[in-house]
């Protein structure tokens, strides 16, 4: 998007009501900016229709429970919003956001009594590359920080503060021409890129790694299921980095990303082939069967 998101045009439905986009705003003190107590989602509609609404809805009351405060709406009443912004806005393939954070009764680590407030936003999301763009493979560099252990952060939520190594990382990739980075856990063992799961592909059987201390993404199990009705064998797996010299295929699901191929990452080299070129054709095929 060209335009600061500030800016935009449209309507973005806050705390019940529709509002004009650049009126949906809240204050500076609010706790979500400072303490990161805010969780949310990303969503994609294909067609006009939202892909698993329902199970994003799920995950964001789940990560606000785990983050410690209740959402004050129903998980209906979350799915109908969503949909009558897509509607008030005239969008038919877009990214959808909603979020949830503390309000800024309470300025300290404890905010106990904070209002809950939620927001959802959406706005023209076109596809990011062709099919032919997907299948020459993206190329990744090698975080330099990792996916901390469950004990000291709640990893199966989708939470504002958890999202700072990857901006770090994201951006630190970008720097050297690289499009996102691998992360590897604090085990030393592959976790997942900044924002999507990944897949390794060997021998026709297809890698990925135990999500026990990053997300277990909504795509990624998408992903999975559509594997397994191929066929194809699927194993769920620590994973070493010194293992990457000996795959053939790698990639990535996201609901930003969907099904993208990776040609390289760091030292290591893939070439896209049957499988991930399967798996992103079948999923690019769902997701637009409305």
């Amino acid at each position: 998007m060209s335009v600061s998101f500030e800016k935009c045009d449209g309507f973005i439905w806050m705390n019940g009501q529709m509002r004009v986009w650049a009126e949906a705003t809240t204050h500076v003190l609010t706790h979500g900016l400072h303490y990161a107590s805010c969780v949310f989602e990303g969503e994609r509609a294909y067609g006009g229709q939202i892909f698993k609404l329902r199970e994003h809805t799920e995950r964001l009351f789940f990560s606000a429970q785990e983050m410690g405060f209740a959402i004050p709406y129903t998980v209906d009443e979350i799915d109908d919003a969503c949909r009558a912004v897509l509607e008030k806005n005239k969008l038919s393939n877009a990214y959808v956001r909603p979020v949830a954070w503390r309000g800024s009764e309470m300025m300290g680590v404890a905010a106990q009594k904070n209002t809950i407030h939620v927001a959802i936003a959406a706005w023209k999301w076109p596809s990011y590359f062709s099919p032919e763009e997907k299948l020459k493979g993206i190329r990744l560099d090698i975080a330099k920080y990792r996916r901390p252990s469950p004990e000291t952060i709640p990893c199966r939520v989708k939470a504002a503060g958890l999202y700072m190594i990857c901006t770090l990382s994201k951006h630190d990739a970008e720097k050297k021409g690289y499009a996102d980075a691998l992360m590897l856990d604090y085990r030393g063992q592959v976790a997942e890129t900044t924002g999507a799961n990944v897949f390794f592909v060997q021998n026709d059987t297809i890698h990925t790694p135990i999500p026990d201390c990053f997300l277990d993404g909504i795509t990624r199990r998408t992903v999975m299921d559509l594997a397994r009705a191929q066929n194809y064998q699927l194993v769920e797996r620590a994973i070493m980095p010194e293992e990457l010299t000996d795959f053939s295929e790698c990639f990535i699901t996201g609901t930003a990303a969907e099904v993208t191929p990776v040609s390289e990452i760091g030292p290591y080299q893939f070439t896209p082939g049957e499988i991930s070129k399967t798996l992103m054709m079948q999923y690019a095929e769902l997701v637009n069967a409305n």
